[in-house]
């Protein structure tokens, strides 16, 4: 049976997802704006997000999210962090609680430090939590459109679920991985948002690629300290999901949290790189609540805290990354301390 996909969200990601979908079989976008809908439909480009890709002809957008959700065989959420509760309540209603639903968001909710997977089961209670999932790679959504090899995996308990998934949104250019470690994938996605920021910091300084290696691989070592101690699989870290997001995050020009490091290292205010931003970057948001949850768990992560002094105490950017070079000496051991 085909699986009809309705994505929620018309973001560069979640464009990119819907087009994926489209290519096998139906699938449906939710524009919040109706004139993004509309351009969708008629002209099949998201000029707005997406500048200059063609659509596939088959997507069809819509800007009445109870009427997507209504006919969807499964759900990809989209929409950013801070407002997929929001969104997702208003048509709680309308979501079988046997539905697969894909968490496309890489970020932590304020206030209450969950998981984008652990917002989805608060709103839809009843929901049953193994086909709740989450989506995650280094998956940049323009060079997906474009037609270049990439991966992703999709990461949910119940592997049926997963598989059916698997085989909806994979194509000759695009390999799809299942996963059961919701968990790790998850933090994983969310952290790396925050060291992409500290990779842009260090390019915006000046510093090159000697300085940006050492940032990824310490930065791998601490969004695995911290994904170990909640559930995750040390697995997953090495995987798709966690060094290959990590690495893309924190060299692409394409990323919108390197670009706010980028901005911030090069003396720019945050609220002045935000403004200059038609997307969000997940990152901004989110340092604050994956740093309580390192707080919370007790693990240590000095890259992330350098990170939050800057964002939100503006902090000097040379003085806290001399801070980090001059931290107590330590042994690597086994990578991840």
């Amino acid at each position: 049976m085909t699986m009809k996909i309705a994505v929620v969200g018309a973001g560069s990601w979640g464009t990119a997802v819907a087009a994926l979908a489209a290519a096998n079989g139906p699938s449906l976008l939710w524009a919040r704006r109706h004139d993004v809908a509309a351009t969708i439909n008629t002209e099949h480009e998201n000029p707005r997000y997406v500048q200059g890709f063609r659509l596939p002809e088959s997507l069809v957008a819509s800007s009445n999210l109870a009427s997507v959700v209504d006919q969807a065989d499964a759900l990809a959420v989209g929409v950013p962090s801070h407002g997929l509760r929001e969104v997702l309540a208003s048509v709680a209603s309308l979501v079988h609680p046997t539905t697969p639903i894909l968490s496309l968001s890489k970020g932590i909710e304020k206030g209450t430090l969950m998981r984008m997977t652990e917002v989805i089961g608060d709103v839809l209670p009843q929901h049953k939590r193994e086909r709740i999932g989450v989506m995650s790679g280094p998956n940049l959504a323009k060079e997906i459109l474009a037609g270049q090899p990439a991966a992703t995996v999709v990461a949910m308990t119940d592997e049926s679920a997963a598989q059916d998934l698997q085989s909806a949104l994979m194509s000759p250019r695009f390999r799809v991985y299942t996963n059961t470690d919701v968990i790790g994938c998850e933090v994983a996605g969310a952290c790396k948002n925050v060291m992409a920021i500290a990779s842009g910091i260090a390019t915006g300084l000046g510093f090159g690629d000697n300085t940006r290696a050492m940032l990824v691989t310490r930065a791998l070592a601490e969004l695995t300290r911290l994904g170990v101690e909640l559930g995750g699989s040390p697995f997953t870290f090495g995987g798709l999901a966690g060094v290959g997001d990590l690495i893309t995050t924190c060299y692409s020009s394409q990323s919108r949290n390197y670009t706010v490091g980028l901005g911030l290292g090069s003396g720019q205010p945050l609220d002045e790189v935000v403004a200059e931003m038609n997307m969000v970057a997940e990152g901004v948001k989110s340092t604050e609540g994956i740093l309580s949850l390192a707080a919370r768990a007790s693990i240590e992560m000095p890259i992330a805290a350098e990170v939050g002094r800057i964002l939100y105490e503006a902090a000097d950017p040379l003085e806290r990354m001399q801070a980090l070079m001059t931290r107590d000496p330590k042994n690597e051991g086994h990578g991840i301390v």
